[in-house]
């Protein structure tokens, strides 16, 4: 272990309650993590997994809240993220290292390097919401409970070649030709992700990486008020292509392009209380130093052969500890995938809820923290009576 010094990451935009640490040689990886909590007291533990384009500081305005109710809370950059180092975050690779079961097996390995036997709940967003699904479905005896957030878990894959549950690179290769024949053509944006010039397009943003970043954000959130979600009817074009252009962009547009159609007004930067301008500095420094391939090879594993059959493994198993789900009601994340809220019914057998934050976009634990704390502390409660 190689401990930071306090405030040495995030500069003046953390709370003095979390403190960063590097963990050596876990699966390969050298961990950088965000801690709150750490007195010494042998407190109830919290695993906090983020997700695409995003770091552990994701987690910054919910970990003192939960450290404050008595947890030890910890939010690792996951692999090809931010501070970790180690791994191969490059194009040409064997897209294993980057499959669910190895990204559930640093988790494992982060937990073991931190003298842990389990953590009472590990909690993950977007694309660290299936990582924690895997993790609670895959070793119980370690993962107590889990929430997944605006990404719901519908289940590992079918064994049935060719057939996919849920969403994901896989399945919106499916119907690529279908979108891009539409009389305004379009493509899934975990498509995009999956090419080669992604990353080259996104780290060499014309806008420059902190204002590509400060419009993606902008349009995943509650603060664009288009965002009005609701259930789409089925896995086809026609469907999809109702998606804002974040998730089913043009087919002639880069991500960088999509998103510079919304940027927001000087006056609304301004106004934006969740992610100020150096709070967004530190995401862009990060991702200007180590560019996004790192993350996009997540996309890139979910269409890989031989990660899908590993998952293929665990077909039709549920997970059988206590679950539930948070999203923002303005987050389109719970909907992009037809029919996966529904199933989440039948893949966690003690689903304890399923709640959608007003004033909350995609990205709710920074939109509305206290009152995604409070979720997550509430479900803690009914966790520990349920098991």
């Amino acid at each position: 272990m190689t401990a930071n010094i306090p405030g040495s990451f995030g500069a003046d935009t953390l709370d003095d309650a979390i403190r960063s640490r590097t963990f050596d040689g876990v699966n390969g990886l050298n961990i950088h993590l965000l801690e709150a909590g750490w007195d010494g007291a042998d407190r109830p533990r919290i695993l906090l997994l983020h997700g695409f384009p995003e770091l552990a500081y994701s987690w910054r305005k919910v970990m003192p809240l939960l450290a404050n109710a008595g947890f030890h809370v910890v939010a690792p950059d996951q692999r090809g993220y931010g501070r970790t180092s180690g791994g191969t975050a490059q194009y040409d690779i064997d897209l294993r290292e980057f499959g669910m079961l190895n990204l559930a097996r640093d988790a494992v390995g982060l937990v073991s390097a931190l003298g842990w036997d389990s953590v009472d709940g590990v909690f993950g967003h977007d694309f660290g919401s299936p990582v924690a699904a895997y993790c609670a479905l895959i070793r119980p005896d370690i993962f107590h409970s889990v929430i997944t957030m605006s990404g719901p878990f519908g289940g590992p894959p079918n064994l049935t070649s060719g057939e996919v549950r849920g969403s994901g690179a896989a399945g919106s290769a499916a119907i690529a030709d279908d979108l891009a024949a539409l009389d305004r053509p379009r493509k899934h944006y975990q498509l995009y992700y999956c090419t080669r010039p992604a990353n080259a397009d996104m780290a060499g943003a014309p806008q420059g990486v902190h204002d590509f970043l400060r419009a993606y954000y902008h349009h995943k959130s509650a603060d664009w008020s288009q965002n009005q979600p609701h259930p789409l009817s089925g896995w086809t074009a026609t469907e999809l292509a109702k998606l804002p252009t974040y998730y089913v962009m043009d087919l002639a547009e880069t991500m960088p392009e999509t998103v510079a159609h919304e940027m927001p007004s000087a006056e609304q930067v301004a106004n934006c209380t969740w992610l100020s301008e150096q709070e967004l500095a530190v995401y862009a420094d990060e991702y200007a130093r180590n560019g996004f391939q790192g993350g996009l090879n997540w996309y890139r594993a979910t269409r890989d052969p031989a990660c899908v059959a590993q998952l293929q493994l665990f077909h039709r198993r549920t997970i059988d500890v206590p679950a539930a789900f948070i999203g923002g009601a303005s987050d389109w994340g719970v909907f992009q995938s037809p029919g996966a809220f529904d199933r989440m019914a039948e893949a966690c057998t003690l689903l304890l809820g399923r709640h959608l934050v007003d004033g909350a976009g995609h990205w709710v634990q920074q939109e509305q923290p206290e009152a995604t704390a409070e979720i997550m502390l509430r479900f803690l409660d009914q966790a520990a009576t349920a098991r």
